[in-house]
């Protein structure tokens, strides 16, 4: 891009389906809106190509072209989102609650079809208020190898698509609110090979009553590393969640095999009834599960929820009925549910104040790549190739 535009969105502008819109090393400092289909929005250097919102813009990025990607570039300082992924084409809804607004009122469905196609590839996303990557009404999308610090709510954030259609891999998440979040987001929706590491909360899986497309089911968490989430240098989200690697809210039917959830001060998993929505039906397998408790099961029933593998070291409650202790697991009453132990969350940072990361990985070859939009996606998806990652070190 360089010489030829003055800017990003004069060049997405223009850009036709399977162009590569190549932006080279500076600081940009615009909202940039991709709203053609297939087109490539890349970076030229990682590190060196950011879009930043100076605290004064709400999006940095926001893709409603179809089948559109955005790789190997940096959006910080926003006051909502990094980049937006999303079939909402309304700009008044696409600030804080894309599909509502700040009220969060439900998505229409109808008038807002999914985005169909989407990909962030090698994206640094930091200190943006909200989400660092956001797909929202969008479906049939991939999020790989980036990485994303400094959120006051979620680093990389899936919601409100049934089916999605969607694979999140490969990725590092630290020092958001949240790490990894999902809410009413449902079936084909795949998370692997991820790190959450040094946020308040690792990973949240959730149903939302106020929102549209609930209950949340059958998303399949597999390979992922989910350490240390304790980490008071963050920023603080609203319901204040501290100290716990993942947390199943309301979620129903969702695989959580073979990850290592380790040294969280409440809780390395949380599965909790929320706003109307029983969790139900959770299958938790052989997964390495270390440091506070292990599992709480805060509900009035089992819900057919069953946690096999290694022998968890403390549960809550303890010990688990028998209805739990294989998969699949039955439905029965608990006499009570499972509590946390009591931890005062200590108060998080403005999210303007995280440090931020390191250099990341390059995408290979950036300036010569040839184009690919994201359409097929998310393509084979076999969890089975994914195993428990190996101790952190370090």
């Amino acid at each position: 891009m360089p010489g030829k535009y003055r800017t990003i969105q004069q060049a997405v502008d223009v850009a036709r389906p399977g162009d590569v819109v190549l932006v080279s090393s500076g600081v940009y400092r615009e909202a940039v809106a991709v709203r053609r289909p297939g087109v490539v929005l890349r970076g030229a250097d990682r590190n060196g190509t950011v879009v930043d919102g100076e605290f004064r813009r709400a999006n940095g990025i926001t893709v409603t072209g179809a089948g559109s990607v955005v790789e190997n570039l940096t959006v910080r300082n926003h006051l909502a989102n990094g980049v937006l992924f999303t079939g909402v084409t309304d700009e008044r809804l696409q600030g804080a609650g894309a599909g509502g607004g700040a009220g969060y009122e439900p998505l229409d469905t109808a008038g807002f079809p999914p985005l169909r196609g989407f990909r962030a590839s090698y994206v640094t996303a930091y200190n943006n208020a909200l989400y660092g990557i956001y797909a929202f009404d969008a479906r049939s999308g991939v999020i790989e190898r980036s990485y994303a610090s400094g959120h006051s709510d979620s680093g990389i954030y899936v919601g409100q698509c049934d089916p999605c259609e969607t694979v999140v891999r490969d990725n590092v998440v630290e020092h958001n609110a949240i790490g990894i979040e999902v809410t009413n987001a449902s079936r084909r929706l795949y998370f692997l090979a991820n790190t959450a590491r040094r946020n308040r909360v690792g990973v949240t899986v959730n149903s939302d009553s106020l929102e549209a497309l609930g209950p949340q089911r059958e998303a399949v968490v597999v390979g992922n590393t989910v350490t240390g989430n304790n980490d008071d240098r963050s920023p603080e989200q609203a319901d204040g969640g501290f100290g716990i690697g993942i947390g199943i809210g309301g979620g129903t039917r969702n695989r959580i095999e073979r990850n290592r959830i380790e040294n969280h001060r409440v809780a390395a998993l949380v599965l909790r009834d929320v706003q109307g929505y029983p969790v139900r039906g959770n299958s938790i397998r052989d997964n390495a599960i270390g440091g506070g408790t292990a599992l709480v099961l805060a509900a009035a029933r089992t819900g057919g929820n069953c946690i096999t593998g290694p022998t968890p070291a403390s549960t809550s409650p303890r010990p688990l009925p028998p209805a739990a202790a294989s998969c699949p697991g039955r439905d029965v009453p608990l006499p009570a549910p499972g509590t946390t132990t009591p931890v005062k969350a200590p108060p998080g940072l403005s999210f303007k104040q995280v440090p931020a990361p390191p250099p990341q990985q390059q995408m290979p070859h950036a300036r010569t790549a040839p184009a690919r939009p994201a359409t097929h996606l998310p393509g084979a998806v076999d969890p089975a190739r994914y195993r428990l990652p190996a101790p952190a070190t370090g």
